[in-house]
């Protein structure tokens, strides 16, 4: 096993990788000398036979001339043999034939049998035919690889012989083998040079590597007083170097982290508001002072008590807190020492984990709201304490008008004048107070919802019906859209007019003649229907959208007045669908119209609450 976990370490790695580009270096150089030294061996031997064989073609063909005409035959064949026998070459037999390939002599003695003997080889055919240029490699009977090369002997323009040698290559092939032989020992030896030479240079990197491994395990282990030695300039010491430079910034980050989670600790522990963190359980981990005495809790930190017993959430808020979908709760708490109950406000918060890979724990921030609601409700309280005691002098007012209407008054056209501004005026404050019991009772929680099954599109366009006359008289197209999967939905079909009523009622006041109202109904990204109303009247400007909807608040108080407005009616319309548990909101633009939508949800428990 310890061979194997050897080759398996960088230096084992790193003396392969030597080894191995020193030996395919040296091949692919072998391979190339030893191609190219065949080559030059082998085209040597061949031009030297080639030379050969022309000196010979051109000495045989003058023996051939000077004999010309004479009988003395003989003489001219001994004088080619003699001629022949003087041209020695190593291992190689020279054959000198006449003009129709037989074979006049031959430089070997013992092969003088074949003497008188037709040549029929290839390379003999062609240089009878007058090509000069004829070579080629055979094996011999003894399976000796031979190089053959056949001249023609020429008279004039007249082929009348040839010249025939075939050399043995054993010679040239032993060189070759010995040059091998030569290289690969040159090989081999290079080989060892690189292993030794691999083991040493691997070492020199290797060493640092294992060195920078042990001061690694002690920095994990909290030891940053050790520092890693540098054993040069080159890649290794920067590496070092850096690495040192890693420790210290490592140990001043934790030192600086230490401090901020001391700072923050003081933080909590001074706070105001109490601040409550949980894990992704929902189980608390951390709970400051402030928290603990609003909770009624003596002990600073119930490590592991569930946040929603610890807050007292019902089912449906734990539901949605463990979901990572609360976002506030109002509760009622009653703390220690016997004080006063207080009503505090949480806001829930959820810690995300990186990369969306759901929640790992909630921010619960609670703040004391006690002061606030106790002056919304006395408000409240004003608004319909004021509200009752207007209604009766208002009505009497308006029971007065109206007996002026019927003549009391002398002067007809005056009386007529004065009794159209009262009866105006008197009507106008009867929408205020009845707004105002209308918003008491929603604040109060006075106003219980009756929900029915309603038919959108048929509550729709009884809105459009509701204000037709007024539409035709200002030339404005109403235009309704249903969509079919919000068809019918589970609502209180009265106040839900009332706030379409006010929508549509808004947006043609402040549409001009010959403009366009739009209503819709659709199912948003969220599952719950969503109701919008259009138009394109003379807009908001931006800085009073976030104000809109406050009660009493007007864009232009003195034309609201004139158009019969109170100031309340999107006030009244909030209330509304926040008691359905919806939302709305509103868009605008300066001159280019307007967009209102609110939000109901669409869930089919409507039943239940009839």
């Amino acid at each position: 096993m310890k061979g194997l976990s050897f080759f398996r370490t960088i230096q084992a790695r790193l003396i392969m990788i030597y080894v191995l580009l020193i030996l395919i270096a040296m091949q692919l150089i072998g391979v190339y000398f030893v191609s190219s030294m065949k080559n030059s061996l082998t085209d040597n031997f061949t031009k030297d036979l080639k030379a050969r064989a022309e000196m010979l073609s051109i000495l045989t063909a003058d023996k051939f001339g000077s004999e010309a005409g004479t009988s003395d035959e003989e003489g001219v064949v001994e004088s080619l043999r003699g001629m022949v026998n003087n041209l020695y070459i190593s291992g190689a037999e020279i054959q000198v034939l006449d003009a129709s390939g037989k074979i006049i002599t031959t430089s070997v003695a013992s092969r003088n049998d074949i003497i008188g003997q037709r040549n029929t080889q290839t390379v003999v055919n062609r240089a009878l035919q007058g090509i000069s240029d004829n070579e080629e490699y055979i094996i011999a009977d003894d399976n000796v690889r031979k190089k053959v090369v056949a001249k023609p002997v020429l008279s004039g323009d007249k082929v009348v012989g040839a010249i025939y040698i075939a050399a043995d290559m054993k010679d040239l092939y032993a060189t070759i083998s010995r040059i091998n032989n030569v290289f690969l020992s040159g090989l081999l030896l290079a080989l060892a040079l690189t292993a030794v030479l691999g083991v040493i240079l691997a070492h020199t990197i290797t060493h640092p590597i294992k060195e920078m491994t042990r001061h690694a395990t002690a920095v994990a282990e909290g030891r940053f007083n050790r520092k890693m030695p540098v054993f040069g300039n080159d890649e290794i010491g920067q590496l070092s170097q850096a690495f040192n430079y890693m420790t210290g910034r490592l140990h001043e980050a934790l030192s600086q982290n230490e401090e901020e989670k001391e700072k923050l600790a003081s933080i909590l522990a001074n706070m105001s508001d109490g601040v409550v963190a949980t894990d992704e359980n929902g189980r608390v981990i951390l709970m400051n002072t402030r928290a603990a005495h609003m909770l009624g809790s003596s002990d600073p930190l119930p490590e592991g008590a569930p946040l929603d017993e610890l807050l007292g959430l019902d089912h449906e808020q734990s539901g949605s807190l463990a979901q990572g979908n609360a976002q506030s709760a109002m509760l009622r708490l009653s703390p220690m020492d016997g004080e006063e109950a207080k009503i505090v406000r949480v806001t829930f918060t959820p810690i995300h984990r990186r990369e969306g890979r759901g929640i790992a724990g909630t921010i619960a921030v609670l703040q004391d709201v006690t002061e606030q609601e106790n002056l919304e409700e006395s408000r409240r309280e004003f608004v319909a304490n004021v509200s009752h005691e207007l209604r009766t002098p208002l009505t009497t007012i308006k029971s007065y008008a109206e007996a002026l209407d019927d003549g009391a008054l002398e002067d007809p056209q005056l009386a007529v004048r004065f009794v159209g501004v009262i009866r105006n005026e008197t009507e106008r404050m009867i929408r205020l107070v009845t707004d105002l019991l209308h918003l008491s009772r929603l604040d109060s929680k006075e106003s219980s919802l009756r929900i029915q099954q309603t038919d959108i599109f048929e509550m729709l366009d009884d809105v459009a019906d509701r204000f037709s006359f007024q539409l035709r008289q200002k030339r404005i197209h109403i235009n309704t859209k249903v969509r079919k999967e919000v068809a019918s939905a589970w609502l209180d079909r009265d106040q839900i007019d009332q706030v379409l009523g006010n929508l549509v009622s808004n947006a043609l006041k402040y549409t001009s003649e010959g403009g366009s109202i739009e209503l819709e109904a659709r199912k948003n990204d969220e599952g719950m229907l969503a109701i919008s109303v259009r138009d394109s009247g003379i807009g908001i400007p931006k800085k009073d959208i976030e104000r809109i909807f406050e009660r009493f608040y007007r864009v232009d108080k003195a034309r609201s007045r004139n158009m019969g407005g109170t100031g309340l009616g999107l006030s009244i319309a909030r209330e509304i669908v926040k008691a359905h548990g919806g939302s709305i909101s509103l868009q605008s633009e300066l001159n280019e119209g307007s967009l209102v939508t609110f939000t109901l949800p669409l869930l089919q428990q409507g039943r239940s609450e009839l």
